[in-house]
C-alpha cells in the first residue's frame, strides 16, 4: 500500500497529466509552477544577465523548457536531467476533414510508435496550439476541448470475425480517422475551423494554421486492491517530466549547477530545434558558461566534471506475457527506479555512470532496479545516448516502471514515482568530488 507522501506525490503527477494534454501543455504548465517558485523567465532573443545562486528557464517552440539554479561552483560542473514532453499518438493534418456518406470524419497522421488499437472506442478529443490573425500579427494559442468529440468505432465482430484471433489492426490512411459530426449544409473543414473558433473565441476566417494532437479525455486514476497503480494517459515521458519538475524545486542552493531540460520531439527521432537532437541545451549551457566568465578550457573542464541522467519510463514485468522479457531482468512495479542497458548503446548508460546512479538511490534510500531488453526482440531508445554523444558528458538511462508502453492509457506505480523525484532531489543536490 503507498505511503500518504506517495499517493500525494502521485495524486501531483495525475493533475499534472490533466494539465497537460499536449506538449505545449506540458511546458505552460511547468513555467507556472517555475513562476510561482520564484524562478525568472529568460527570453532566447534578449541579453542574459543571470546572478550567483539565481534560479531560471527558458522555453524554445513553447513544446521544450530548460531550467536551472546555478551552482556556487562554476567549475564544479553540472547535474543534468533529460526528458520529453511529447508522446505517440495522433495528429491532425493540415486539410482537418472530409465527409464519407452523411458523417464527417478528421483526417490524422500517425505521430510516434502508438498502439493504434487502444484509440478505438474511447472518448477522444483535441489538444495542442493554434495560430490566429490578429490586428498585430499572428499569434498562437492554446487549445484543449476538454469533452468527449471524437471517435474511433470498432467494426463489429459479425464483419471482423478474427479480431480476437488476429488482433484489432487498423489501415491508418482509410481506417484511423476518428468522426466527429454527421454531416450537414457546411463543409466538414469549415465546420473544424467554426469549432476552434469557438474554443478560442476568434472568427473562423482568423485561424491560420495548427498543430493539434489526439488526446484521451478520461482523467488519471488509482487502480488495484490498495490503489497502488496509476492508470493515465501520456505517462510516457510527462511522469519523468514532473518527477524532474519536482526535484529541481526541491533542490536549494546546489553546489553544482542543476539543470532539468524537457525536449520535444524523441518520439520521432529528436531532430528538431526542440527537440534533443538539436542545439537547444547546447545553446543554453553555452551562455551560462558566458555568465560565469567560464573560458573555453574551463567550460570543457566543468563539464568534464558534470553528470547527466536521462529519464525515460522502463518496462515492467508483466505476468501475463513472460516470454516477452529477459528472464534475468524482471521489472517489479513499485520497485524502484530502473538503471537500463544496452550494449548496442540504445541506452547511455555504463558500469561507471550506473554505479554512480545506485549511491545515489542509496544516499536516498531508494530501491533501485537493472533492466536488459530480450536479445531477440528490437530495443527502443531514448534521447541519453544523444546528448551524451553531444557533451561527451558522463551518462545513464533510467526510468520508472511501466505497463501498456505506447497505449493510450498507460499503467504505473504509485510509490514509483515518489521514489523518482527523491532519486532525482538526491541527484541534485550531489556534492562535488
Amino acid at each position: 500500500m503507498p505511503s500518504p507522501q506517495q499517493r500525494t506525490e502521485a495524486q501531483q503527477l495525475v493533475d499534472f497529466i490533466a494539465a497537460s494534454p499536449s506538449p505545449w501543455h506540458a511546458v505552460s504548465r511547468a513555467s507556472a509552477e517555475l513562476d510561482a517558485a520564484g524562478f525568472t523567465a529568460l527570453d532566447e532573443s534578449q541579453r542574459w544577465t543571470l546572478a550567483e545562486g539565481g534560479s531560471y528557464y527558458v522555453s524554445r517552440g513553447g513544446s521544450a523548457l530548460i531550467a536551472f539554479r546555478l551552482g556556487h561552483d562554476p567549475a564544479a560542473g553540472l547535474t543534468l536531467i533529460g526528458a520529453h514532453t511529447d508522446s505517440p499518438g495522433l495528429r491532425v493534418k493540415p486539410q482537418p476533414a472530409d465527409s464519407q456518406h452523411g458523417v464527417d470524419r478528421l483526417a490524422v497522421e500517425v505521430y510516434g510508435g502508438p498502439i493504434l488499437a487502444t484509440f478505438a472506442d474511447r472518448d477522444l478529443s483535441l489538444a495542442g496550439r493554434v495560430v490566429v490573425d490578429t490586428p498585430t500579427g499572428p499569434q498562437t494559442r492554446l487549445l484543449h476541448i476538454d469533452r468527449p468529440l471524437l471517435r474511433l468505432p470498432n467494426l463489429a465482430i459479425h464483419m471482423n470475425r478474427e479480431v480476437n484471433e488476429a488482433g484489432l489492426k487498423f489501415n491508418k490512411q482509410t481506417e484511423l480517422p476518428p468522426i466527429f459530426a454527421l454531416s450537414t449544409a457546411l463543409l466538414a473543414s469549415e465546420r473544424f475551423r467554426q469549432l476552434l473558433a469557438e474554443h478560442l473565441s476568434v472568427a473562423a476566417s482568423d485561424i491560420l494554421t495548427w498543430e493539434l494532437a489526439v488526446c484521451d479525455t478520461q482523467k488519471g486514476c488509482f487502480w488495484g486492491a490498495d490503489e497502488e497503480f496509476i492508470a493515465a494517459p501520456q505517462l510516457d515521458n510527462l511522469a519523468s517530466c514532473h518527477a524532474a519538475l519536482r526535484a529541481l524545486l526541491a533542490c536549494q542552493q546546489p553546489q553544482k549547477t542543476a539543470l532539468i531540460a524537457l525536449f520535444d520531439h524523441e518520439e520521432v527521432g529528436s531532430e528538431s530545434g526542440t527537440g534533443a537532437g538539436g542545439r537547444f541545451l547546447e545553446d543554453v549551457l553555452a551562455r551560462i558558461a558566458q555568465q560565469q566568465a567560464l573560458d573555453a578550457e574551463d567550460q570543457q573542464r566543468a563539464l568534464r566534471r558534470s553528470f547527466f541522467i536521462s529519464a525515460d519510463m522502463a518496462h515492467a514485468w508483466h505476468p501475463n506475457f513472460p516470454q516477452a522479457y529477459e528472464p534475468g531482468h524482471r521489472i517489479r512495479m513499485n520497485g524502484g527506479p530502473v538503471i537500463k542497458h544496452n550494449a548496442n548503446q540504445r541506452y547511455s548508460t555504463n558500469a561507471e555512470s550506473a554505479a554512480r546512479f545506485m549511491a545515489i538511490c542509496a544516499q536516498a534510500k531508494v530501491p533501485c532496479q537493472q533492466y536488459a531488453h530480450r536479445s531477440d526482440l528490437g530495443c527502443g531508445s531514448t534521447i541519453g545516448p544523444i546528448l551524451a554523444a553531444r557533451l561527451g558528458v558522463p551518462a545513464v538511462d533510467i526510468g520508472s516502471p511501466l505497463w501498456a508502453m505506447h497505449s493510450l492509457r498507460e499503467s504505473a506505480g504509485c510509490a514509483d514515482h515518489a521514489w523518482l523525484i527523491d532519486a532525482l532531489t538526491a541527484a541534485l543536490q550531489e556534492q562535488p568530488a
